[in-house]
């Protein structure tokens, strides 16, 4: 029997209907030789929603759900901790902590449920992380999006072409738990509780960076704003429709087919349909005024204090180096 491949999803019950698409997906993709434990973790899921995930197990997939076991208080519902500046969840913080969940696995897969899977994920795994503590790429959606640009270098502090999407990461969960990542978050996170537009996001950036293996874009192929980017990634094996492009909002966007090729073998195909049916243009609009909020932001952090490019320039020590 081959190695079982673990990868982890995390999700709330709301959300669970779009993440059976991408376990769909993964499931049709996955060659029958290779075997995959699928974990789901939440902060508390329905029995219809573990049900229906349970019941899409295959003989060379399982899927088992796992209720989070770690204190987050920590991590408080304040406006530093909004996730693209208009909602809190600490669902977008489980993947920061799977390496401690799972001491079993010294590697693993992560990857956001807005995502479909064209690929199978073993040669994804396969990848040698050496001292890195993740592989992943870049965030390929901004690319000609100035305002971020600006926030990465100005209020980050990195290398606009050194920042990752953490939407698909392969964890080196050995050297999250020997070089005490989780505790190293923690503490940032309390004594700061910096400034960010995508929390989770920028925190990993900042503290893997420098130990980060760079993957082709086809591993995480996002669908872009076509005011500021047309070219789509050929052939893409991890599509993740990520910030505000949603196929079952948006009918046009990058890469809708592939989200729509597989909803029709998932528990909640009829759900996700009406959803995407009844989905108004005002609540449309709605989404597309985000992306003003969201630059707004970025132009009001460059006048805050409290970022992490200036406490690295005060001293502090914000990368694990090896």
């Amino acid at each position: 029997m081959s190695e079982e491949i673990p990868v982890f999803f995390t999700v709330n019950d709301d959300f669970t209907p779009y993440l059976t698409v991408s376990i769909q997906s993964l499931i049709e993709n996955a060659d029958k030789n290779n075997h995959y434990h699928v974990y789901v973790i939440h902060r508390g899921l329905s029995d219809k929603n573990k049900a229906a995930l349970k019941k899409m197990e295959t003989n060379n997939v399982k899927i088992d759900d796992r209720m989070i076991n770690i204190d987050l208080s920590i991590i408080q519902d304040r406006e530093e901790n909004y996730l693209k500046v208009d909602f809190f969840t600490r669902t977008i913080f489980y993947r920061l902590f799977l390496a401690d969940m799972f001491p079993e696995y010294d590697k693993g897969i992560y990857i956001d449920a807005d995502s479909v899977i064209l690929s199978d994920l073993k040669e994804l795994y396969d990848v040698e992380l050496g001292d890195n503590l993740v592989a992943a790429t870049k965030d390929n959606s901004i690319k000609y999006v100035e305002p971020l640009h600006v926030y990465i270098k100005d209020v980050l502090g990195l290398p606009f072409e050194e920042y990752i999407n953490s939407g698909m990461l392969v964890i080196n969960m050995k050297a999250f738990r020997e070089e005490h990542f989780t505790q190293h978050f923690l503490n940032l996170m309390k004594k700061y509780y910096f400034y960010c537009i995508a929390v989770d996001q920028d925190y990993l950036n900042e503290i893997a960076n420098g130990r980060i293996l760079y993957l082709d874009d086809k591993w995480n192929a996002m669908p872009k704003d076509h005011k500021y980017d047309n070219e789509e990634i050929k052939n893409p094996k991890i599509v993740h429709y990520n910030l505000f492009y949603k196929p079952w909002y948006f009918k046009g966007i990058m890469y809708e087919k592939y989200f729509w090729q597989y909803v029709k073998d998932c528990p909640f195909a009829d759900y996700i349909q009406t959803q995407s049916e009844q989905t108004t243009d005002e609540k449309r609009k709605v989404e597309e005024a985000k992306f003003d909020t969201l630059f707004a932001k970025c132009d009001d952090l460059q006048k805050e204090d409290n970022t992490f490019k200036h406490a690295a320039e005060r001293g502090e020590q914000i990368r694990l180096t090896k």
